[in-house]
């Protein structure tokens, strides 16, 4: 069994990667800024929390110790957190080359490195910094994840109009099925390469206006879905199809068979 040292365990995929982990037997080390207290829906019994901050360094070698492999799960989504974002990566792999940690695997997005639109943008740096670092590493680029289209939606739906971008599909994927690969890769013995990318998509590709009337069928939402263009680097990105990957269709929960395992969270 592995040591895995979880970054961002807290966050959405990666509490799934912490539970998933330690449900396979493998030992997890969760490195995050504010562990959740003992208790606390958010902290999965059988795991070890660490106080860590990837920005200043702080607690980072504490939460290193013994590991054999990194998974990076951190967000930065606006701020000061999104220009920080790929130096953070970089000091956390530094701070994991000191302690003698041999692999990272780092949770990325589909086709990132050809979109302008901010957030995209930081993604493709932080894999840079991966692909430049001393480690083996791995950059797992992940589809658009269910619970996204279905915030979109819910927000929508509360001024009663569901938008829809004119053109888009979509190809979406159940955080926990991206959470099974990040294991996958994490307890992979070292290939010898350098660095490597990988790409998880969702089961099925359909328009927006499809997902929408899933969701409204789930919630029993009585919104008018409106489509609608989207300008600027977004826009663009999803109009040329580049969130989609149609050759790596992967087992897992479709968007309908996700709605209605999270119904009471809808």
């Amino acid at each position: 069994m592995a040591r895995i040292c979880v970054a961002g365990g807290t966050g959405q995929v990666g509490r799934e990667v912490v539970r998933q982990a330690v449900s396979g037997g493998h030992e997890v080390a969760v490195l995050c800024r504010n562990p959740p207290p003992s208790g606390d829906s958010a902290r999965i019994s059988g795991a070890e929390y660490f106080p860590a901050d990837v920005t200043t360094g702080v607690g980072l070698a504490a939460a290193l110790v013994g590991a054999d492999v990194v998974v990076d799960c951190l967000e930065g989504r606006s701020g000061k957190s999104l220009k920080a974002f790929a130096d953070g990566g970089a000091r956390l792999l530094a701070a994991a080359e000191d302690s003698g940690v041999p692999r990272a695997v780092v949770l990325s997005i589909v086709n990132c490195d050809r979109s302008s639109f901010g957030y995209y943008a930081s993604k493709a740096a932080k894999e840079l910094v991966y692909e430049r670092s001393g480690l083996e590493t791995v950059a797992l680029r992940a589809m658009q994840f269910h619970s996204l289209l279905a915030t979109i939606f819910a927000a929508g739906s509360n001024l009663r109009v569901i938008p829809v971008v004119r053109g888009a599909r979509f190809q979406p994927i159940a955080p926990a099925d991206v959470a099974a690969a990040l294991v996958e890769e994490a307890v992979e013995p070292a290939a010898g390469r350098r660095h490597t990318v990988r790409t998880v998509g969702g089961p099925e590709i359909q328009e927006m206006g499809e997902f929408a009337r899933q969701w409204k069928a789930a919630t029993g939402s009585r919104a008018r879905s409106l489509p609608l263009p989207l300008p600027g680097a977004m826009g663009k990105f999803l109009r040329a199809g580049l969130n989609l990957v149609p050759e790596e269709r992967h087992a897992g929960a479709t968007f309908s068979g996700w709605l209605a395992k999270n119904a009471d969270s809808l």
